[in-house]
């Protein structure tokens, strides 16, 4: 999956933008200003995706590619090599988990906003 394919496939969720807070290069997507996904635009070749622990330990211990979320809390965040030997639609899957996990701890109100949304 390119980075283009993630840029499109995050921004086309409800309440999401793109930013750069880190640096020029990090690419961070936030629904509701909470993180939910990075990725490099310079390496282009993996994303960090917010996870449930046990989903992080079953995903790691099924994949090499997969590994504890670089420069991120270990227990809730992996980092997904993009060439590893799993689908796109793993990879959007996961990014759809992520997004969703983040959403699940918003205030109702914003959860409300966003299922309101177009």
């Amino acid at each position: 999956m390119t980075i283009e394919a993630i840029a499109e496939h995050c921004l086309a969720k409800k309440m999401v933008t793109e930013e750069l807070p880190f640096d020029e290069s990090t690419l961070v997507y936030k629904v509701a200003g909470k993180m939910f996904a990075l990725t490099n635009s310079i390496s282009r070749d993996s994303i960090n995706l917010k996870c449930r622990p046990d989903v992080g330990i079953e995903l790691r211990a099924q994949y090499d590619s997969i590994t504890p979320g670089w420069h991120m809390n270990k227990k809730h965040w992996i980092t997904v090599k993009l060439d590893g030997p799993y689908s796109d639609a793993d990879i959007k899957d996961w990014i759809d988990s992520s997004y969703d996990l983040v959403v699940s701890g918003l205030t109702k109100k914003l959860q409300r906003a966003i299922a309101e949304a177009e």
